[in-house]
């Protein structure tokens, strides 16, 4: 059965935080009905649905107003509410296909004679027709985000909260969960609200829109009069708008330079004998982008981590120019840590894959102190980069307590913090609202003209497009 999700001046602060994460935020979600909620980057967007779902933990912060499922606190309706998380990768807990969708009804104490017509009626629901035995590493991004769904339908909650449950899909994964979650609502009736920068995508689906803002909910009503009537104003603070594009930098003002890095014969692989792709031929020229595209599970990133000399070459090599290296050895992942420091930085997909530091402050300033350098210049850099990717208020804050979209820029900051020449970038956008989109790729068009050689693997079709970027296609 659908519940009621309702919130009456609630708020929420994280330990480590001065400011709420999110503040007196006030509205009602009648049962069955199917809601956008937008904001900016850092507007608690995550935060209320993790609240909703129950997965906030009191000793993480201190809460104020009231939050209520079906009229009762969130603490006692416990499994009323399924969250579906933006990671495809981080979701699957068990190996095999049907033991994974069952491992909620599991801890739920669901009796064991019902598990397996819910686990069944739950693929089904979500369109997803492999075998229970199938391993769930071998699924594509966009199966291994239906097997969440399904997961999470399997549990009948009477809410269903998705969590930017596009962002690091290709195309043709972004329709298939979009088909998923229609027919799961259609079939189930649950409540729905999602987290969603790719607006355009949801619009025919919800009935209604709900935008947060720094004191609480800022607009609400149906999608297209809240879009249509407040677009210029909901656009330029950064919320996500049809017919409102962001802002994109001009052409290059000069021509590539110099290769800086080379493959030859290239084949990638994380596993030993393994290779995902190749062989490729690539040169990375001082002065250019290159955007890395194709569908999910291609190697994408395997040949970003390849040419970042983070893994090894299964087969074929790469090799750093005489100006790159600056040092006999060629092979960008046979230099140490600190030489890759200077040469070549990298923004992995996952921000807290990354993560190593008790502020942010202290993130960006990793690098820099790893070289050497004197106080007063590492403060300097941090500074900057602070303010540039406008991180400055969280500047004191655990990197953990971040929204997606503030540690991506966090981990974009911590790389450009030593200012290497090549940058390996894997999704840099995901997780931004349209503000913060056009400032990041703005930064990574000035890194272009100023001589520096960026790889940006992507999912977003405009980001290539906007960077004037070379494209090279993996797996198609």
């Amino acid at each position: 059965m659908a519940v009621r999700l309702e919130t009456r001046a609630w708020g929420w602060r994280y330990s480590t935080r001065q400011k709420w994460a999110v503040a007196d935020a006030t509205f009602v979600i009648e049962p069955g009905e199917r809601v956008l909620l937008l904001g900016a980057s850092g507007s608690g967007k995550s935060t209320l649905l993790h609240a909703f779902a129950g997965v906030l933990a009191d000793d993480e912060g201190e809460s104020r107003g009231t939050m209520t499922v079906d009229g009762a606190p969130v603490a006692s309706q416990r499994g009323r509410v399924g969250l579906v998380l933006q990671d495809p990768d981080t979701q699957a807990v068990l190996s095999r296909v049907g033991d994974d969708v069952a491992f909620g009804m599991e801890n739920l104490g669901v009796p064991r004679d019902e598990m397996l017509p819910r686990v069944e009626m739950a693929l089904d629901a979500v369109g997803l027709d492999v075998d229970h035995d199938r391993s769930t590493a071998a699924l594509s991004g966009g199966q291994k985000q239906r097997l969440a769904l399904a997961g999470v339908l399997a549990m009948q909650p009477g809410a269903i909260l998705l969590d930017e449950p596009t962002a690091n899909l290709d195309p043709a994964g972004v329709r298939e969960v979009r088909e998923a979650t229609l027919r799961t609502v259609e079939r189930t009736g649950a409540t729905l609200v999602i987290v969603e920068h790719r607006t355009e995508v949801w619009l025919d689906i919800v009935t209604r829109v709900i935008v947060l803002g720094p004191e609480g909910v800022v607009a609400d009503g149906a999608p297209y009069s809240v879009l249509q009537e407040r677009g210029a104003e909901l656009a330029a603070a950064g919320v996500w708008v049809p017919h409102h594009p962001p802002i994109t930098p001009p052409p290059p003002a000069s021509n590539s330079g110099g290769v800086l890095l080379e493959a030859t014969e290239l084949e990638v692989a994380r596993v030993k004998k393994n290779p995902v792709a190749g062989p490729f031929d690539l040169a990375v020229h001082a002065g250019e982008v290159i955007g890395i595209v194709g569908p999910n599970g291609a190697g994408k990133s395997t040949l970003g981590l390849t040419l970042a000399g983070l893994i090894p070459a299964h087969a074929g090599s790469v090799r750093a120019s005489e100006e790159l290296a600056g040092l006999p050895q060629r092979d960008p992942f046979r230099w140490t840590s600190r030489q890759l420091l200077t040469r070549i930085g990298t923004v992995l997909q996952e921000p807290e894959h990354q993560l190593i530091a008790r502020t942010v402050r202290d993130e960006i300033a990793v690098g820099p102190r790893a070289l050497g350098m004197g106080a007063d210049e590492v403060d300097a850099r941090v500074e900057e980069l602070l303010v540039r990717l406008r991180l400055a208020h969280v500047a004191a804050a655990n990197p953990y307590t971040l929204s997606g979209g503030e540690q991506r820029r966090l981990t974009v900051g911590a790389m450009l913090a030593t200012r290497p020449r090549v940058l390996v970038l894997d999704e840099p956008t995901f997780g931004q609202d349209a503000v913060t989109w056009s400032e990041l790729v703005a930064l990574m068009a000035e890194l272009r003209d100023a001589g520096h050689a960026l790889v940006v693997v992507t999912h977003d079709e405009v980001v290539p497009r906007a960077l004037h970027a070379r494209q090279f296609a993996v797996g198609v």
